[in-house]
């Protein structure tokens, strides 16, 4: 069951200064925006699917924000009113093509490559939030709000006066240090405490 329905997902990418250094990245000026499809979503307990065009799926566990109301040029300061609350979310991302292909579309665009789930909470304290990824059970991934470059308001201001976020609307808001490839087989977490474990398995393209 799916738990957003968004007219778009607005990602960024780089958020954490740790992350953009294990790949090698400069830690960007401003935010690095990018869009997952809609059709990318798949709820808990669905598969991610690897497809054959890639040999290195790898997960991003993320905060999720989701907009409660249409957003257009707010300000930081009254940010958080235009929100309905956060959700834990993949950022599921074929690396090899994210390099080759010079832009990000097909790399995040799959269809399974955005888990979302398993609920929207917006009972939680924002000030502490924290993210964490697991694979097969072993921690991999652990961040907080306060590693991002650019915390939640300051993103919702940015986008909105680039374009006007809609109710629904879903902001994945960058992953932390700690990406990995997956397998068929395994089984990925996403943990944001106070709100619940999002929960996935992989398969391979063409498995049942």
């Amino acid at each position: 069951m799916m738990v957003v329905q968004p007219s778009k997902i607005v990602c960024v990418g780089r958020n954490y200064a740790a992350h953009a250094r294990e790949l090698g990245n400069e830690i960007p000026k401003q935010p690095l925006l990018f869009f997952k499809p809609s059709s990318s979503l798949i709820g808990p307990d669905e598969a991610i699917v690897l497809p054959g065009a890639s040999l290195q799926v790898e997960y991003e566990s993320e905060i999720g924000v989701v907009i409660g109301r249409r957003a257009r040029k707010v300000s930081a300061a009254n940010a958080m009113q235009f929100v309905r609350g956060v959700t834990c979310a993949n950022d599921v991302t074929a690396r090899d093509l994210q390099k080759t292909d010079g832009q990000w579309g097909r790399a995040k665009g799959f269809d399974s490559f955005c888990p979302v789930g398993p609920r929207v909470a917006d009972d939680v304290d924002w000030a502490h939030l924290e993210v964490i990824g697991r694979v097969n059970g072993t921690e991999r991934q652990r961040g907080s709000v306060h590693d991002m470059i650019f915390p939640i308001p300051v993103l919702i201001e940015y986008i909105s006066h680039i374009m006007t976020l809609e109710a629904g609307d879903l902001i994945l808001t960058g992953t932390p240090e700690g990406v990995g490839k997956l397998a068929p087989g395994d089984v990925v977490e996403v943990e944001i405490p106070g709100v619940g474990v999002l929960r996935n398995t992989v398969r391979g393209d063409g498995a049942s």
